[in-house]
């Protein structure tokens, strides 16, 4: 087969036949080697603990972080943890199940509206880029709540999409489906899941002059359905905690966009850079799809364009004039731009290659860039995040990436550049993560010391950290921990109940430390010579990684003298 003529025809194939080679051909990049890595502190392990403690606790209305009240977020993504640890067990690969399946949902969303829109090839074409996008792969495998966030409220505006054109069948469906995910949207990260899509529904209707969608929309029953699906749990937990309601619209809403209380600031274009820099290598390709946007602005039939541009611009613009600032929170933007760049890329098969021509030579030269930057980082940096292998088996995956490119750029053979890019990329996505994840998880994850706390600490023995807030520590040793000093979100959980025996300053820590009972400390080594200095009995040290270090009071071998008193309930 000639590789230079392999195209994606717009014949008739049953949509199952699509959808099922997607599914395989992904799922492999979502699923592969998932649980293999510990959780990296500090959101995948915030994001697995909370779910545990709801089976330990048996509450499933009120989240716990090491067994405080913990409202930063809405429940379902928790929910879906609880599920997923049900059937799995209490795992890595379980706490990223649901955040790999929404990955792979949304790229079926995509399709599905693709298709829908504009046709079989398109709707094939952005499946495959959104996929092959390396910022949505990578995060698509890890425990974070925005990917399926990114799924609800891409099957949410999708379905308002495909329901606002003139003609379809299913509109009552689809209207109805928008209110539906919408609502699951709310309940997994708060009023962004109703707030972005009313923003882009209201700057669609303006711009494109359908303020008669108002009148289809099925708002008598689809904002019941609304509600039903959305409110109940906020009365519930409302009803059960006292500030809540302050706690969770002011504090985690408007304070988190207006000010800089979550200490997230970064400068109005941080998103624009980390949108271009993780749909990487398809950003390549925006300046032909803007200049396509352009030309064909008024073109009979171009409403679906403006809603994806309009989806595109408003969640990239509100972020940005956020406060508070972290690299997934626009992955919603990813579907509408593969789409977008999808359509671009099958008019370019068609014979269009002349647009992009100047594009791929550009994509060329950044891609041999990042070879010779790459194998020239481990001895650059100070502190390297990826080894000496890691680097060159990337540099030969962007080398074989530039070469393909260079190839199919002189044939003017916009195929055989689509499927390169999408066959080294979904490589790099499966390669990759292991060597960028082996140097992460060893900065950030204590799963090795938290095991060995697992083993030597009785039930009666108390673990704490002194001086910071580990997230994972609670998760691996399956029990609550101490805080010594400690200043995090957990602050204004504590203020809503009795928690002093949990959250201590310095001075009642050494006096704990100096008594009769055992106790086992996490701690920095640049913390040591103060501690040591404070206390009286000497520090047994039990396990290291890194700068942290496991301290015990007592010889691991000598039980404890006095039971300490636990002011939680007997715990299953």
């Amino acid at each position: 087969m000639d590789f230079t003529r392999v195209t994606i025809h717009r014949r008739h194939v049953p949509a199952g036949v699509d959808i099922l080679i997607l599914s395989l051909f992904f799922a492999v990049a979502f699923f592969y080697s998932l649980g293999k890595s510990p959780l990296m502190a500090p959101d995948e392990a915030r994001y697995a603990e909370i779910p545990r403690e709801m089976i330990e606790l048996g509450d499933y209305i009120t989240p716990h972080l090491n067994y405080v009240r913990y409202f930063e977020k809405p429940p379902l993504f928790y929910w879906l943890n609880v599920v997923s640890f049900r059937l799995f067990g209490e795992t890595e690969f379980a706490a990223r199940f649901f955040s790999a399946l929404s990955g792979l949902l949304g790229i079926a969303v995509t399709w599905h509206v693709g298709r829908t829109i504009y046709g079989r090839r398109e709707g094939l074409l952005a499946a495959l880029i959104l996929g092959t996008s390396i910022g949505y792969l990578v995060q698509g495998r890890l425990n974070i709540i925005d990917m399926t966030l990114t799924c609800l409220m891409t099957a949410s505006l999708g379905s308002f999409l495909l329901a606002a054109r003139d003609g379809e069948p299913h509109k009552g469906f689809y209207y109805h489906l928008f209110y539906g995910c919408a609502a699951l949207a709310v309940l997994t990260k708060g009023l962004v899941g109703i707030v972005l899509p009313g923003m882009i529904i209201l700057s669609y209707m303006l711009l494109a002059r359908r303020g008669r969608l108002l009148k289809e929309m099925r708002l008598l029953t689809g904002l019941p359905l609304f509600l039903l699906i959305s409110v109940p749990w906020f009365v519930m937990v409302a009803v059960k905690n006292h500030g809540f309601i302050r706690f969770f619209f002011i504090h985690e809403h408007l304070a988190r966009f207006f000010t800089m209380t979550a200490n997230r600031y970064q400068p109005p274009w941080f998103f624009i850079l980390v949108f271009l820099g993780s749909i990487f290598p398809w950003s390549c390709f925006i300046p032909a799809t803007v200049a396509r946007l352009i030309r064909e602005r008024k073109c009979a039939g171009n409403e679906c364009d403006l809603f994806l541009a309009i989806w595109v611009a408003v969640i990239v613009c509100f972020f940005s004039l956020s406060s508070s600032k972290l690299v997934p929170y626009i992955l919603p933007v990813y579907p509408a731009a593969a789409l977008l760049i999808g359509k671009t890329i099958s008019m370019l098969l068609d014979g269009e290659f002349r647009l992009i021509r100047k594009e791929a030579y550009f994509l060329h030269i950044i891609l041999l860039s990042g070879v010779v930057g790459i194998l020239l980082y481990p001895f650059l940096a100070s502190k390297p995040g990826l080894s000496t292998t890691g680097c060159m088996v990337f540099a030969v995956l962007f080398l074989c990436e530039a070469l393909l490119v260079m190839v199919f750029t002189r044939r003017a053979n916009a195929a055989g550049i689509f499927l390169s890019l999408c066959l080294m990329t979904y490589l790099q996505g499966i390669i990759g993560p292991p060597f960028i994840l082996a140097r992460m998880q060893k900065k950030k994850s204590i799963k090795e010391l938290a095991l060995i706390l697992k083993e030597k600490a009785g039930h009666e023995d108390r673990v704490a950290a002194f001086g910071f807030y580990p997230q994972d520590l609670p998760f691996y040793t399956k029990r609550r921990i101490v805080c010594v000093a400690v200043k995090s979100e957990l602050e204004l959980g504590s203020s809503m109940g009795d928690q002093t025996s949990w959250f201590i300053d310095y001075p009642i820590f050494y006096r704990l430390w100096d008594s009769e009972g055992r106790l086992f400390v996490l701690v920095d080594e640049e913390d040591l010579p103060v501690f040591k200095k404070a206390v009286k009995t000497p520090i047994n040290i039990l396990g290291r990684k890194g700068d942290r270090l496991i301290v015990a009071n007592r010889e691991t071998g000598s039980v404890a003298n006095k039971r300490h008193a636990d002011p939680l309930p007997a715990r299953k």
